[in-house]
């Protein structure tokens, strides 16, 4: 259970992160430098943020170092991270789902899914010692 609700935790503060340097990216990276550039830029920061916010909550939480609770921490927040962005490109953007989805296969598009899965892998990456 506790890794389910670090997995949340961890999600949410990732998205608020990821929502503020993302407003960034679109509102003054893109029309300055284009997509690719503006996403080379921003993937750091966000990944920076991830690797932080994950040890911070496999802390609090206490998620044991075994592979199962960190893969569900992982596997959650991703989830979580792909609905959230499919529900706000359909409202918010108005971008139906077979959009959003072809927006993989252009390079920015690309480096933003790698840059999740990497999100979601962190947990099992994090070299933390977790103790009671």
């Amino acid at each position: 259970m506790n890794a389910l609700l670090a997995g949340v935790a961890y999600f949410a503060s990732v998205f608020a992160v990821g929502f503020l340097l993302g407003s960034l990216r679109v509102l003054i990276l893109e029309p300055a430098l284009g997509p690719l550039a503006a996403v080379l830029i921003e993937t750091p920061f966000i990944l920076t943020a991830s690797w932080l916010l994950c040890g911070y909550w496999v802390c609090r939480f206490t998620v044991p170092a075994e592979t199962a609770p960190r893969l569900l921490m992982g596997f959650s927040a991703f989830g979580l991270l792909l609905l959230a962005e499919f529900i706000l490109g359909e409202y918010g953007f108005g971008r139906s789902l077979s959009e959003q989805l072809s927006a993989y296969k252009e390079t920015p598009g690309a480096l933003g899914l790698a840059g999740q899965i990497l999100f979601g892998l962190f947990p099992l990456f994090q070299a933390r010692i977790v103790e009671k």
